[in-house]
């Protein structure tokens, strides 16, 4: 296979990805996770669904009108390990222009943040906090 070759079975087969289309989430109480997406971190619902033989709500919530997060309950599912850090995703990141306003809001709603650190890679600022289940999220200053 000669090099013009190879490159056009490199475009025909890449998956030509153009952004993230959501990030799922599975909570251990579903009344409390929505509360927390919706009424402290603001999220805006887009769908809620009940599914009855999963016995399982699916909620679809936008940022800013942008599709981002399934929300998922499940009767008992098994707790995540976030600590200490093992493989696997991480955490969620969230894109804020001031963070000591974010943190505030936050605070405002009982949900307490890690001091406030710097990136040493961009100089940006950035603080970490947990959902109700734990998982670890970030608030990075743009």
């Amino acid at each position: 296979m000669g090099i013009l070759e190879h490159l056009i079975d490199l475009v025909m087969t890449n998956p030509q990805l153009k952004s993230v289309h959501h990030i799922a989430i599975i909570c251990s109480n579903y009344q409390i996770s929505k509360k927390f997406y919706t009424e402290v971190l603001g999220c805006s619902i887009v769908k809620e669904t009940y599914r009855a033989e999963r016995d399982s709500y699916k909620l679809d919530l936008a940022i800013e009108g942008t599709y981002i997060i399934e929300l998922f309950s499940f009767p008992n599912p098994p707790v995540r390990n976030s600590r200490p850090e093992s493989c696997g995703l991480r955490h969620l990141a969230f894109r804020v222009t001031d963070i000591e306003t974010s943190i505030a809001a936050l605070s405002s709603h009982g949900v307490n943040c890690e001091p406030i650190r710097i990136d040493e890679l961009t100089n940006k600022r950035f603080t970490f906090f947990s959902d109700p289940d734990g998982l670890p999220l970030e608030l990075y200053e743009i």
